[in-house]
């Protein structure tokens, strides 16, 4: 509210006479009390609502000096008053008048750095409508600044980029359509903000071919690799329906043109260029920079190869497999997250690449990168502890898809480091369930693989046919992995003769006997007691309670279980010992079967 008209005339009048005043000093006799003076003086027409005479005063070409060394202190009562006001309050208009005589008449040094103040000292709600506010004037003072300037470009980009990042990202459709904290609308207007600069950076490069002065280079490649990381890497990319121009679909498309333009995508995308890094004598914040950097570099891949935003500025020289080499760094490190957003950009970018390639024609040797053996054990971390099911399925897939690329000697390499690493039974299974596909493939193809047969074969099944501790193996815990052992076991002695012995089992059956069968013969008779007791127990229990609802917890695997009825537990354990019959069925098969091919052996050979 407005004072009483004496206190605004008062206010207005000390303004009038500090500006008379220094009137007819010169610019080098102004005291610090003369810029308090005005500051207060100028604050207080603003908050009484009397913007208009302030316009005026500023607008005087008498007061021009005075404006050019004191009008920047204005900056923050300005801003406070600006979103005091409505969109079509007069006195709001005033003041973004105000603002921009400041931005054309005030010291550009002085003003940037209270224009960064203003920047920085907002928080919440009001950072994207304070940048969305200050971006004009601050691009006005940053075009007239003659010396620092890439500096200075790259200051104003890093402090507006370091106010947005711990906004949330929109991510669903509604979010993104109502854009509650202006997050989509500030980064388009941060783009245009540094157009400008780009426009200078190439117009120097096409001047000369040895473009020298990298400063204002290397600080929009900073503002784009910050981009990437944040909203970009965590937005979500796909299109929308329901959305004519999706926002962060708009701002990647202009990130990458960025790129482009300063000559980087290429670059950044093949070579991993990362530009300059400071030199932080802290680890800690050299650690830092690195992460940052390679989540922009996933993000960037992501970008190009599976949503294709600059596609066209790529040869198309490059091979499958070089590409997948070239992304499996990014794809180690996208997976590596959490967040679904991200999560996913990883199993897409993962897909994208190996989806472009022939199956069987990935070469073993690829096996020696670093990469390619820690991106199938991070896609194993995704199946089995990932919660969300979409994910867990896809990265299931996706494993199929890497196994399938491999030529034999990749897959069968593949395979030993997977069920040496993987400690998970389920997913040993689903490996000793591939094996056998690739020995039923050697078996029927007219030239077999040296790799699932033999000698390479029976070393491989040294990992496949045995209890990991033995007899005192948790048969329930491993049930996935035995059962596709014995199916293993038996396809193997159904398809291949003892006297054709083509895949080495025969030779090996004395230590498959030793190591798996007789273990497994003493684990099931374990297991089976030892549940078979605790059914006896629990029913005793029951009886002792008088009631079938008495709440109580069981042990099943090493894990206990939520507290849960005696009902309810009985099922458990009834459960458990179906699996021991069906694993003992399959198990008395699986030596019947050898037995009768042992015995028709012996009668061919009589």
């Amino acid at each position: 509210m407005p004072e009483e008209p004496s206190q605004t005339i008062m206010a207005v009048d000390e303004l009038q006479a500090i500006i008379q005043r220094c009137q007819i000093l010169e610019e080098a006799d102004f005291k610090g009390e003369d810029f308090n003076l005005f500051q207060v003086a100028g604050q207080k027409c603003l908050e009484d609502g009397y913007a208009a005479q302030l316009l005026e005063v500023i607008q005087n070409e008498k007061n021009k000096v005075i404006v050019k060394n004191m009008g920047w202190n204005l900056i923050s009562p300005l801003v406070r008053c600006i979103f005091t006001y409505k969109q079509q309050d007069d006195k709001r208009e005033h003041c973004l008048k105000i603002l921009d005589q400041l931005a054309q008449l005030c010291n550009p040094k002085e003003l940037l750095l209270g224009l960064l103040e203003q920047i920085e000292q907002t928080s919440g709600e009001q950072v994207c409508q304070t940048v969305l506010l200050l971006l004009q004037p601050l691009q006005t003072v940053l075009l007239k600044l003659q010396h620092k300037k890439a500096y200075s470009v790259g200051l104003s980009l890093a402090v507006i980029m370091n106010q947005l990042t711990p906004l949330p990202v929109p991510y669903t459709k509604e979010q993104i359509q109502e854009d509650k904290l202006g997050l989509c609308q500030c980064c388009h207007a941060v783009v245009h903000f540094a157009k400008p600069f780009v426009n200078e950076v190439v117009k120097n490069m096409e001047k000369s071919s040895e473009y020298n002065d990298v400063e204002l280079k290397e600080e929009l490649l900073k503002f784009c690799m910050k981009s990437l990381e944040y909203p970009l890497l965590t937005a979500q990319l796909e299109q929308l329906e329901g959305i004519e121009e999706h926002p962060f679909r708009r701002f990647a498309t202009e990130i990458i043109d960025i790129l482009w333009d300063i000559r980087e995508l290429v670059p950044l995308v093949f070579l991993h260029r990362k530009g300059k890094s400071p030199d932080w004598e802290n680890r800690e914040f050299v650690d830092i920079e690195r992460k940052n950097s390679a989540d922009s570099l996933a993000c960037l891949s992501y970008l190009v190869f599976v949503q294709h935003f600059g596609i066209d500025h790529f040869p198309v020289i490059f091979g499958p497999s070089y590409l997948l080499q070239c992304n499996m760094t990014h794809i180690e490190v996208l997976l590596k997250r959490t967040e679904e957003s991200v999560l996913s950009k990883g199993l897409d970018l993962f897909e994208s690449c190996l989806l472009r390639m022939e199956d069987d024609s990935l070469l073993h040797q690829y096996l020696e990168f670093r990469d390619f053996i820690n991106v199938p054990q991070d896609l194993v971390k995704v199946m089995t502890l990932c919660p969300m099911e979409h994910l867990r399925k896809k990265s299931l897939s996706i494993l199929q898809l890497f196994i399938d690329k491999f030529d034999a000697e990749g897959k069968y390499t593949l395979f030993r480091c997977l069920l040496k690493t993987s400690n998970h039974a389920g997913v040993e299974g689903y490996i000793i369930k591939n094996i056998k596909d690739q020995i039923h493939l050697s078996l029927t193809k007219v030239c077999d693989s040296i790799w699932f047969t033999g000698h390479h074969l029976i070393s491989l099944l040294d990992l496949v046919l045995l209890l990991p501790e033995g007899a005192e193996t948790d048969l329930l815990q491993n049930s996935d992995r035995i059962m596709a052992s014995l199916n293993l076991l038996r396809y193997l002695v159904i398809k291949d003769c003892e006297s054709d012995n083509r895949t080495g089992v025969w030779a090996a059956l004395a230590k498959i006997e030793q190591n798996f069968l007789k273990p497994l013969h003493v684990g099931l008779n374990m297991s089976k007691a030892h549940y078979e007791a605790e059914i006896k127990n629990t029913k005793e229990n029951r009886r002792e309670a008088h009631s079938s609802n008495t709440v109580c917890s069981v042990t099943v695997s090493g894990e206990k279980m939520p507290a849960m009825t005696t009902e309810m537990q009985l099922q458990v354990l009834h459960s458990a010992l179906f699996t021991f019959d069906l694993i003992e069925s399959v198990l008395a098969r699986v030596e019947e079967l050898i037995e009768v091919k042992i015995k028709a052996g012996m009668d061919d050979n009589s």
